[in-house]
Order: structure tokens, then sequence, then C-alpha cells
């Protein structure tokens, strides 16, 4: 496909919301990210405002990479990158633990990436 009708196809898929950005993807651990983890958090409670805080509170906080509402045991499932051990100690308790409504947290340190991908399974059609 020559470039002007390739620019056209991905005009049309920005413009239908199916491209949303463009991004680069970093090696963490070539920057002093290199520990990944992830933490449940439990609320005090699951009324509008106290969860609203605590969304509106963690979109600030650059280290938690992925945060999800979660249906089940706790409340929120976020994805948090830090330098070591000791950062992320550290920003648990001086934000994550100060965030008001926020109940219980437990971390889960993993031991090994199997897969990471960003990659969506789309099949030709």
């Amino acid at each position: 496909m020559s470039p002007s009708p390739c620019l056209r196809r991905i005009r049309l898929l920005e413009e239908a919301g199916i491209i949303e950005r463009y991004v680069a993807l970093l090696n963490a651990s070539s920057i002093g990210l290199g520990m990944t983890v992830f933490v449940r958090v439990w609320l005090k409670g699951q009324d509008e405002d106290t969860v609203q805080r605590f969304i509106v509170s963690v979109q600030q906080l650059g280290q938690v990479v992925e945060c999800h509402l979660m249906a089940g045991d706790c409340d929120f499932l976020l994805r948090v990158i830090a330098a070591d051990l000791e950062a992320y100690r550290r920003f648990q308790a001086e934000h994550l633990a100060r965030i008001d409504g926020v109940s219980s947290l437990k971390t889960d340190i993993p031991m090994q990436q199997v897969k990471r991908t960003s990659e969506l399974p789309l099949e030709v059609r």
C-alpha cells in the first residue's frame, strides 16, 4: 500500500477512536525502575465519594501505572513500579497508605515476568 492510502487509513482509525495514542515502550530496568509490584487495595467503604476520592488520588501518582476497579475480594488492583523494594516501601507509606478511605493494602511481589505484551489479539478478517 502506498503512503497516501495508508495514512488515510491510519487517520480514519484515529478518528474512530480505534487508535487511542502512540507510545514508546521503555525498558524499566535500564531507567532505574526495575521493580514491579501488584497492590490489592481495600477501601473503608464502597460509596461513590470514597471510590472517586481514591481514583482521583491514584491518577496523580506516576508510580501507579495501572489501576483496576475489581469485583471480588479487594476493591482495586494496582500495578506499581519502583526502583527497588525500599523505594516501594517509602511510596506505600508516604502515598498509598495515606489516601483518604484506604482501609488495607496487600502487596504481591512477582518472582518472574513470564509474559508482557501491549498487543491485542486481532484476527485477520
